[in-house]
């Protein structure tokens, strides 16, 4: 069994997507009908979608935390700190490997493991 779709609602959507592009994902517009215009991404076998809130929604659910494996994390880092992204924990070794968490732009733990 694989993880095929993660959906995340997002207050911001474009701010949302120059985040996530920060860390080095890639996305592509879509729209499916005349449903929203939401923002698609393939992370192997899974595709990510950022979409906006639903009407009823006034915040984002920033319970749900993500991780992917990141290049050059230190540099990575310096970067996401001087655009004003909040850094939960700097870089430290672990027995999974070297990694840091930050917050996305609606509040979600996003922990960044060195390849």
């Amino acid at each position: 069994m694989q993880l095929k779709l993660l959906v995340l609602r997002c207050k911001n959507i474009t701010d949302s997507v120059h985040f996530y592009e920060k860390i080095g994902l890639k996305f592509d517009h879509h729209q499916h009908g005349n449903g929203p215009l939401h923002y698609s991404c393939t992370l192997g076998a899974t595709v990510l979608e950022l979409y906006p809130l639903l009407k009823q929604q006034k915040e984002a659910d920033y319970s749900t935390r993500l991780g992917f494996e990141v290049e050059n994390l230190n540099v990575l880092i310096e970067e996401l700190r001087a655009t004003g992204v909040a850094i939960i924990q700097e870089p430290k070794e672990s027995e999974f490997g070297c990694f840091a968490v930050v917050k996305d732009l609606d509040g979600r733990k996003v922990e960044l493991v060195a390849v």
